[in-house]
């Protein structure tokens, strides 16, 4: 299986160096290393100094707001014009166990011929690491499970519920995306591409599955829980999911942003609170 790791990035140049470095130690490695650069001019540079060879940008023209849906799908057009047919989606904060390339395979080979999205573990790292913690053993003992995601025993897959998908750490075979159709590029901004890929997916008659392998280490980073940074981005691609699939995607987030004053909700449609006046 000729296997293509596709990075998305705009900015994070740290994390993406300590990416690189992680990825150089992958056995097996993958075929090709796509890095999407969001407008970022610096990226051709960071690839070149940290990678090991396999690296290849693919640059796209700078917006203001991040194009994520079709950045993932540029990677993996990308991938498939080199002659990968199985895929790997990994966020530029997530840094890859040895194993991650060969636990896909497995899992995908698992899967045969079905349309089939898999969902590798994430273990969080804590604020504070220095970079003498980062090594295999360090971050396997600081690194922590999410509560929401599923974690099967050994090498077992497990069907999950679509709505979880979350693509900072996915894999499926590139005959399985073009079937999925990729991620809709209508969602600009921060918000409910992930969602929406995984409904897609389900109207494939596809399924996402829980993997205990494969597993990536989240670099932390300070977050704003809800983003309220990113109202109106969100607000547009919920309304965006709503006319598709018929129900709200991010409901905590929404919710919690209404509450708040940070959006309105008027006649089923959202709007940032800013730009309801």
């Amino acid at each position: 299986m000729r296997t293509a790791l596709i990075t998305i990035v705009r900015g994070r140049h740290e994390h993406l160096r300590r990416q690189l470095r992680w990825v150089s130690r992958l056995a097996p490695q993958p075929e090709f290393h796509v890095v999407v650069s969001m407008g970022d001019p610096k990226i051709s540079g960071l690839v070149a100094e940290n990678g090991n060879g396999r690296g290849v940008v693919v640059a796209m023209e700078p917006t203001e707001e991040l194009h994520l849906a079709a950045a993932r799908n540029t990677g993996v057009a990308k991938a498939a014009e080199l002659g990968a047919d199985a895929v790997v989606l990994l966020d530029v904060d997530c840094l890859p166990d040895r194993d991650l390339i060969g636990d896909y395979a497995r899992a995908l080979t698992e899967t045969g011929t079905r349309t089939a999205v898999i969902s590798g573990r994430v273990k969080y790292l804590p604020e504070g690491m220095t970079e003498a913690d980062y090594t295999a053993s360090g971050v396997a003992e600081l690194g922590r499970d999410h509560s929401a995601r599923r974690i099967p025993p050994g090498d077992s897959l497990e069907p999950a519920d679509p709505r979880m998908l979350w693509s900072l750490n996915i894999a499926s075979t590139v005959e399985s995306w073009n079937r999925i159709g990729g991620f809709d590029e209508a969602y600009v901004g921060y918000g409910g591409e992930d969602t929406d890929f995984g409904q897609r997916l389900a109207a494939a008659g596809g399924t996402m599955w829980w993997s205990g392998r494969a597993c990536a280490y989240h670099q932390y980073h300070p977050t704003v829980t809800p983003p309220v940074q990113h109202a109106a981005s969100i607000a547009r691609n919920a309304n965006i999911f709503r006319e598709k699939w018929g129900f709200d995607p991010m409901e905590g987030w929404l919710k919690d942003m209404l509450d708040t004053g940070h959006l309105t909700h008027e006649a089923g449609h959202w709007r940032a609170a800013d730009q309801s006046r």
